[in-house]
């Protein structure tokens, strides 16, 4: 095998054998790869393609590059993955309700991209939590707890964590093969026997058309189960944020919310964990109806709260995270309205827009060096088809000091469009099963 020969191949037009993605995999792993020949594959792989088969070899490859993990637990090993979006807090919500309907969650996670926030992030609002784990205490917290939202340690997937960097810098991110080889590789690297995936579509979302987003959501299906794994996904509404929050801490506090059984807090955000757990659940071998009110029965009646707060003590966190969430979340020191200039119904939110100004405030990265302010967000936004009088709030926002402040009611005004009546989009939009 030659790298150079496989791009050249790639740059022709032809499609490289699951032998040779192999190894050019296991090169990424090892070094044996240069940074420049993983860059000309990207490129090659985004102009060309690799088809089918090429897409599920690709991935298998990337997710053998490193550890595997291997479960011996009395219940099925199921998970979510969500495109990502913004105020997307369904797995601070998900994976303790799963737990407590018996399937056990080991939820490998990342960080925030761009515009999105991301559920380690949300994770580390809490204090003490620590979402680096090696396996022998990632196994543990999972027994012992039935969920573990944790960061992916480095033997897991390497081929995928030195391409992605790669793409990053290279323009070769929105590629549909390297989406999915990078999301399934490190998913299926946890062992799991079932997945379930979210695939936002709308201002919010990296995916900002229904073809865009079907077009991705039917590679993923169709890799993963290829590649073994029982998979199936909903495409879902991202026109307005999911939850009425946007930033670590006050996402936290409208998932605990929700855990503490106030749906109206979020419905939304309620609603799409209940779907998507329901669908989880099926693949596992429920009935679908059936399995959706096992979700939202564990919600109700604190199950999942405490599934959740045992997992976050068992993380570094507090041990009375159930009882006395709001203590432990960190304020910020600013916080104030902004107000609607006129009045009307809110008719478009543009999320993309709402993310930024979060991550201007402090909530998420700039450059990978940059420290997250866990306080600094959104919350109490609006949603789509509020009728709003002049002066009544819009949203408010968490700032750490004055001039951020301003500056960010100033995004929200231009992000947030008043007019005519406009009822909001579907909540799901589509499904894609196997």
């Amino acid at each position: 095998m030659d790298a150079r020969a496989i791009i050249a191949g790639l740059r022709r037009g032809e499609r490289p054998g699951a032998e040779a993605l192999r190894w050019f995999a296991k090169g990424l792993a090892t070094g044996d790869v240069s940074d420049a020949q993983a860059g000309a594959f990207a490129m090659a792989v985004c102009l060309q393609g690799l088809g089918d088969a090429g897409r599920v070899a690709l991935t298998e490859a990337m997710r053998d590059s490193g550890d595997v993990l291997r479960w011996d637990l009395p219940g099925p090993v199921l998970d979510k993955h969500s495109s990502g979006g913004v105020g997307d807090c369904v797995s601070l919500v998900l994976a303790p309700a799963l737990a407590a309907c018996g399937v056990y969650v080991p939820m490998i996670s990342g960080r925030g991209l761009g515009h999105t926030g991301g559920t380690l992030d949300k994770m580390e609002a809490i204090p003490g939590v620590v979402t680096s784990v090696d396996e022998a205490r990632l196994d543990h917290i999972v027994r012992q707890t039935g969920c573990a939202i944790v960061g992916a340690s480095g033997q897991v997937a390497p081929a995928d964590k030195r391409l992605y960097a790669v793409r990053d810098v290279t323009g070769t991110v929105e590629s549909v093969d390297l989406i999915t080889a990078s999301i399934l590789s490190k998913k299926l690297a946890a062992g799991l026997e079932g997945l379930v995936l979210d695939v936002k579509c709308g201002s919010g979302a990296f995916m900002k058309t229904d073809e865009e987003a079907r077009a991705l959501a039917r590679a993923l299906v169709e890799t993963a189960n290829g590649a073994g794994c029982p998979t199936a996904a909903m495409i879902t509404d991202m026109a307005e944020p999911l939850a009425p929050a946007l930033g670590n801490a006050v996402e936290v506090a409208v998932s605990m919310e929700v855990l503490s059984g106030n749906r109206l807090a979020a419905p939304r955000l309620h609603d799409l964990t209940t779907a998507l757990g329901g669908r989880l659940l099926a693949l596992a071998g429920h009935a679908e109806g059936e399995a959706e009110e096992m979700i939202a029965a564990a919600i109700a009646d604190g199950r999942a709260m405490a599934h959740f707060a045992a997992m976050v003590h068992a993380l570094g966190g507090p041990p009375d995270m159930a009882e006395d969430w709001r203590t432990h979340l960190p304020a910020a020191p600013v916080i104030g309205d902004v107000v609607a200039p006129a009045a009307g119904y809110i008719c478009a939110i543009d999320g993309e827009a709402l993310g930024l100004a979060v991550v201007a405030l402090g909530g998420g990265r700039q450059v990978e060096s940059d420290r997250i302010d866990p306080s600094v967000g959104l919350s109490e936004v609006r949603p789509i088809g509020t009728r709003v009088e002049r002066g009544e709030p819009l949203a408010t926002i968490h700032a750490r000091d004055d001039d951020s402040a301003e500056a960010t009611a100033r995004a929200v005004l231009s992000a947030i469009t008043l007019g005519e009546r406009r009822d909001p989009a579907p909540l799901i939009l589509e499904r894609v099963d196997p």
